[in-house]
């Protein structure tokens, strides 16, 4: 199978988006061909979440149907219910038993892109059911939009604007690994006032500009950048691999891909950040045996910090404007130490 460096390099995932360019937010939905294990990581201080708790180990729901990403702060988390719809009447099509109920699980973790010029003066109800709808009509295996496509439409860091990355590997036991984020960090994913990015000792390639890290680091690049006190953020994703997961290590998977939003981010997993990270198994391969299974969560934290800098390096700008320039605004190409 040839790698994308995409959550799709995972037989089985589907991914779609939908944007509304006028209000600056859109809408990602993630579906999987048959229900897969999944389970949460939910460090960040104001999460915006649905249908979250029934992830935890302990609760005795197994599978899930979907995860959903959006913009939208909680007026966003509505985009289930398109998500929902869509699933539903896709069983309506598939033969049940007499009397059978098929409910479509679905998760959801949103981020605030509220300021970003988009208005909210939308009547009685919110436009992210629909958006939802159109994202899970639009999901697809393979190729997908990166940077603002998405429920990375609105969002930003606190230097530059932000965006939806992707990233993905193949461990040494063969096990893929794969993430996707959608970056919208109180802090920041590039270094001080410079070009780079703190994920840059897990580039592969050239993926979000080879740059790699500076030389030296100063005091002046270690100091806080973070958004104003007023004003939300959130990290938000799923980290999948084809490997064959209890919850319980669905619930692991999560955690490390958080050390891969804290390798990513500077600082993250603020008071005012919402950072969710859904850890998903689509149980396609075996279970990993003994060393396998490190493999995987040390390959979860890199794929993850590599996906946030590509979300922010394939930033593109909005139409009218925007408060906060993308990579590529202001940096360019030019050549930096």
């Amino acid at each position: 199978m040839t790698s994308l460096n995409l959550l799709t390099d995972i037989s089985g995932i589907r991914v779609g988006h939908c944007q509304n360019l006028t209000l600056r937010t859109g809408v990602t939905a993630v579906l999987f061909d048959r229900p897969v294990i999944a389970s949460g990581s939910f460090p960040g201080g104001a999460p915006a979440l649905r249908e979250t708790a029934l992830l935890e180990p302990e609760n005795m729901v197994g599978h899930i149907h979907a995860v959903v990403l959006s913009g939208g702060s909680t007026f966003g988390l509505d985009a289930t219910a398109g998500v929902q719809a869509w699933l539903r009447e896709q069983f309506g099509n598939a033969p049940l038993a007499p009397d059978t109920i098929r409910v479509p699980i679905v998760v959801q973790a949103s981020l605030y892109d509220l300021p970003q010029g988009g208005q909210t003066t939308w009547g009685r109800y919110s436009p992210y059911a629909e958006m939802g709808h159109q994202a899970a009509t639009s999901a697809r295996s393979g190729a997908f939009a990166l940077g603002t496509a998405g429920a990375g439409t609105g969002a930003t860091t606190a230097t530059l604007r932000g965006g939806l990355g992707s990233a993905s590997a193949i461990t040494p036991a063969g096990h893929r690994v794969a993430a996707m984020v959608a970056v919208n960090a109180v802090g920041t994913a590039t270094i001080g006032d410079r070009p780079h990015f703190w994920s840059a000792p897990f580039e592969q390639g050239d993926e979000f500009g080879g740059l790699g890290m500076p030389v030296h680091l100063s005091a002046e690049d270690l100091r806080l950048r973070s958004k104003w006190a007023s004003v939300t953020g959130t990290t938000i994703g799923l980290i999948a691999t084809d490997a064959t997961l209890t919850k319980t290590q669905a619930k692991r998977l999560a955690i490390l891909a958080q050390d891969g939003v804290a390798r990513g981010v500077f600082p993250a997993h603020l008071p005012l950040d919402g950072d969710a990270m859904i850890g998903v198994s689509t149980c396609e391969k075996p279970a990993p045996l003994g060393q396998e299974w490190t493999e995987i969560l040390h390959t979860a934290t890199q794929v993850t910090a590599r996906a946030i800098a590509r979300g922010v390096y394939e930033a593109s700008p909005l139409p009218g404007g925007a408060p906060l320039p993308t990579w590529h605004e202001h940096f360019g190409c030019k050549d930096t130490p």
